[in-house]
């Protein structure tokens, strides 16, 4: 076995041993205790539920999945640019950088009817929530990696009379490339809420059912093994999320450290 297979066996290994273990904690307890189904599904009931939902489950996975994937490359487009205005004026950051702050403390639950008013209800407006959640990681990340380049280049590129293009594109992007993939690691993850919080409230039409749909709908129907399964469902498309942004932002950094040193 080659060294990176038996590292990633030796990663991958003590999580699926712990999660072998609370699925079988979790089984004997609802079996010990009788713990009602509506209140504690077995995890032999949530995946019989799942597979006799599986249609709709793959279906509503789909339609979150775009939302997600779609929100998530505008917060890191709009953000991006957002930063790169920041980097370029102290007066322009301190200006609206309090505004992006107040866009990731407004509650979203207040304004997601706002915003099914003015975009409608189905997939564009779970879009805008899910760029509303997710930009925040973006902004203010790419912004510290703008800002906050060595002393002793910046000295270097003023001695060379370097123009402020040129110290945006050969100094302050660089440096700031491992700040971009860490903030959209983070928004990834926050994508997926976003999406789902925003089918809680513009998800209701019956071509646009997504997770956050059923995950509403069972609750009344007291489908707590179909809601673990969407639960569980969402939290599988956050993570391939999470890892399909950091698989990317590993080989983009390195594409750009080989590219870099070759200069």
């Amino acid at each position: 076995m080659s060294r990176p297979s038996h590292r990633f066996l030796r990663a991958l290994l003590p999580p699926l041993v712990l999660l072998l273990l609370v699925l079988v904690a979790w089984q004997l307890v609802v079996m010990l205790l009788e713990i009602k189904p509506y209140l504690l599904p077995s995890p032999t009931a949530v995946v019989e539920a799942a597979i006799e939902h599986r249609a709709e489950l793959f279906s509503a996975i789909w339609l979150t999945g775009r939302a997600a994937v779609l929100g998530l490359l505008i917060s890191v487009l709009l953000g991006t640019t957002t930063a790169l205005l920041f980097s370029q004026s102290r007066i322009v950051r301190r200006s609206f950088y309090p505004y992006a702050i107040a866009l990731q403390t407004v509650p979203i639950v207040a304004i997601a009817p706002l915003i099914v008013n003015w975009f409608g209800e189905g997939f564009q407006s779970v879009v805008v929530v899910t760029v509303i959640i997710s930009l925040f990681p973006v902004i203010t990340n790419v912004t510290t990696g703008l800002t906050s380049i060595d002393e002793g280049l910046h000295d270097l590129f003023q001695l060379n009379h370097a123009s402020r293009w040129q110290q945006l594109v050969k100094l302050r992007i660089p440096s700031a490339m491992p700040s971009l993939v860490t903030g959209a690691r983070i928004a990834a993850g926050l994508a997926v809420v976003g999406a789902i919080v925003g089918e809680f409230f513009a998800g209701s039409l019956v071509q646009d059912r997504g997770l956050g749909y059923f995950v509403l709908s069972t609750v009344p129907n007291l489908q707590t093994d179909l809601l673990f399964g969407c639960v569980i469902a969402a939290t599988l498309l956050g993570v391939v999320m999470f890892a399909a942004v950091s698989l990317a932002g590993r080989h983009l950094l390195g594409r750009w450290t080989a590219g870099m040193e070759t200069h």
